[in-house]
């Protein structure tokens, strides 16, 4: 690969969404060396998944860098920056589009000005860099202590995958329950993951605090319905609580 680099004679390399560290043998190529797309507003979200884990913190904006590569994850000095707002309504796939269209626009007015000169790198303020570690499927289970808000944004954050999931309690197995979007509202001091209405309504879960109104659900082995389809072809009912298996749980 990087004798088929260098046959290519590049004068720039342009890298998004690679997911691993170019050797020093390919950064020093190219004329006006490699430079990185990255999905955060750096140092913060430093790693593999910096889109799921902007929403999942609550952060209200985000944006792109791109930055010089260097041997260290996302450590490179900064030649350009763009900050967008978090909507209440995007998931990880929506802000994902977002922020590649802001990259792709990005990337095309920056590259005249780094070649040119106009442009000098910044180093980054590495004390404050904060890590966005790849995600795994055991992390979309649901603690329903923790608070309305916290679990809106985990829904938010986990959708498209790993998802946001919860278990129905069962005289067998607990069935998982993923839940694809949710608004978090006032209210409720039953013990967290008790469900307080299910009705044409509404289909609201007590949370550590607040309560979790699920208005997109799919059922193990079910299409994604609405919350008023699930519940016409389910027996749930006010005061269910909802399971949180051991990780170990086949899920």
């Amino acid at each position: 690969a990087i004798e088929k680099v260098k046959k290519w004679n590049p004068d720039i390399i342009i890298v998004a969404a690679y997911g691993q560290i170019l050797p020093d043998a390919i950064i020093n190529i190219p004329k006006f060396g490699c430079l990185n797309i990255h999905a955060s507003l750096l140092p913060k979200y430093r790693g593999a998944a910096p889109i799921q884990w902007a929403i999942l913190n609550g952060e209200t904006s985000t944006g792109v860098t791109i930055m010089k590569i260097a041997p260290e994850l996302d450590a490179g000095d900064i030649i350009a920056q763009a900050e967008i707002p978090i909507l209440s309504s995007d998931n990880s796939q929506t802000l994902h589009d977002r922020l590649a269209n802001l990259g792709a626009k990005l990337i095309v007015e920056t590259i005249p000005l780094y070649i040119n000169g106009s442009i000098k790198p910044e180093p980054q303020d590495h004390s404050k860099a904060i890590y966005a570690r790849k995600l795994t499927k055991e992390d979309g289970i649901i603690d329903w202590s923790l608070s309305a808000t916290a679990l809106w944004n985990k829904v938010r954050a986990f959708n498209p995958w790993p998802g946001a999931f919860t278990f129905i309690p069962t005289n067998e197995k607990p069935v998982m329950l993923k839940i694809w979007e949710a608004t978090p509202e006032e209210g409720s001091f039953n013990p967290p993951g008790t469900i307080i209405k299910a009705d044409k309504e509404a289909f609201m879960v007590s949370c550590g605090s607040g309560l979790l109104n699920l208005t997109t659900v799919q059922l193990e082995g079910r299409k994604k319905m609405s919350w008023p389809e699930f519940l016409n072809g389910t027996r749930i009912q006010p005061g269910l609580r909802f399971l949180v298996p051991p990780i170990n749980n086949k899920t």
